[in-house]
């Protein structure tokens, strides 16, 4: 087995890590060593995607917790007739849309819970093209990055459609992108346990790659930090690196960024919270593993986000010097996250998010979903910071 300078010479003259390699990387290590990693997955950072951090103003929309499945890490869902169950009309969802668009909102980022009851016309993709209409009919400038692969096999299940006309049929009412989760971690033992009702793995990189196939770019996540292994995380990790491969060769879009999703679960299912033994993320686990995925996704993810939900606005800071490049959005409303007990919070300002990227002495700006410079009063912001 190469040592790990070797491994991480190896990185930074762009060659693809193994599985054994990656693995290694996330062995217990000296913090020296730690610091080496750190210091390569940041050296990467700048190579790859340069100095700027970005971030997105943006709006979720978590449109109902009914939900007919029972994963093991959710505290989000309810079923019908349980107290706190919600599900949004019409008229809340425009409501939602309209404040984000007055608060400056390029995006909507629209996920809920799978509810069997949410048709129209009979129809589950008639519903959930009526949430993308809703919105919009009103706000045409806003990029609505909506619906898991998740989501897409629910309404293809209850519909009888296939995944490729579910997604050809979002696209026209309105999706400009898919959030890669619902990925969990890419190994059907593990989903066994956390998320048995879900799709398994084949099928979630099937969706993602359909996607691109339509023309929809992603995103990608792993929720990590609970009952997976370091080699469970590198074959996650493993898997986006081929599937990208595969769409870079063939389509115009793929995978935009790479998100790592720290488990928390301080009120989630107590069987799991046993199993972990502990309420909040571990902060070094989640840092290092920033780093080994900048390392081992080399270029082709550039694009790596922490989550500050989930690790706190000083901890996504922190991410920033291991390997990440863009400090995600404003959301303006999570409710997931926090309804696991996350106490990172559930929204951020513009100026929150640009305070923590000038702490560090690092340059901001502001990106659409798809990380371009998004257009601030008429004028795109680079041309601002120029």
């Amino acid at each position: 087995m190469a040592s790990i300078q070797t491994i991480l010479d190896r990185a930074l003259a762009g060659e693809e890590l193994t599985t054994e390699e990656g693995v290694l990387l996330l062995q217990p290590q000296p913090p020296s060593v730690v610091e080496r990693i750190r210091a390569t997955a940041d050296a990467l950072r700048q190579r790859q995607v340069g100095e700027v951090v970005t971030y997105v103003v943006n709006r979720n929309i978590n449109y109902t917790n009914i939900c007919e499945q029972h994963c093991s890490f959710c505290a989000f869902r309810r079923d019908a007739d349980q107290a706190g169950a919600y599900w949004t009309d019409w008229d809340g969802i425009l409501a939602k849309a309209t404040d984000a668009a007055e608060r400056g909102a390029t995006e909507i980022c629209m996920q809920g819970g799978l509810n069997p009851a949410a048709k129209v016309n009979g129809s589950s993709l008639a519903y959930y093209c009526k949430l993308l209409e809703t919105i919009r009919n009103e706000f045409p400038q806003l990029h609505l990055h909506a619906f898991s692969p998740q989501e897409v096999q629910f309404i293809a299940r209850e519909d009888g459609l296939t995944f490729r006309a579910v997604l050809k049929t979002l696209k026209s009412a309105g999706v400009g992108s898919l959030p890669g989760t619902a990925a969990e971690v890419l190994d059907d033992g593990v989903r066994r346990v956390l998320c048995p009702e879900k799709i398994d793995s084949a099928t979630w990189l099937e969706i993602i790659e359909l996607a691109h196939e339509v023309g929809l770019p992603t995103t990608s996540t792993l929720l990590s930090g609970h009952i997976e292994t370091p080699r469970q995380q590198i074959q996650h990790l493993e898997q986006l690196r081929h599937l990208q491969q595969r769409s870079l060769s063939a389509h115009p879009v793929a995978i935009t960024e790479f998100i790592l999703l720290p488990f928390v679960g301080q009120e989630a299912p107590k069987p799991l919270r046993r199993r972990v033994g502990r309420d909040q993320p571990v902060l070094s686990d989640a840092l290092r593993l920033t780093a080994v995925a900048r390392i081992f996704l080399g270029e082709w993810i550039p694009h790596h986000q922490p989550s500050w939900v989930k690790l706190g606005l000083a901890g996504a800071t922190e991410a920033l010097r291991w390997g990440c490049d863009d400090i995600g959005g404003t959301l303006m409303e999570e409710h997931i996250t926090t309804m696991a007990g996350a106490q990172g919070g559930t929204c951020m300002s513009v100026e929150e998010l640009q305070g923590a990227i000038e702490s560090i002495g690092r340059p901001h700006q502001q990106r659409t979903t798809l990380y371009e410079p998004a257009e601030v009063c008429g004028h795109r912001e680079d041309a601002l910071l120029a």
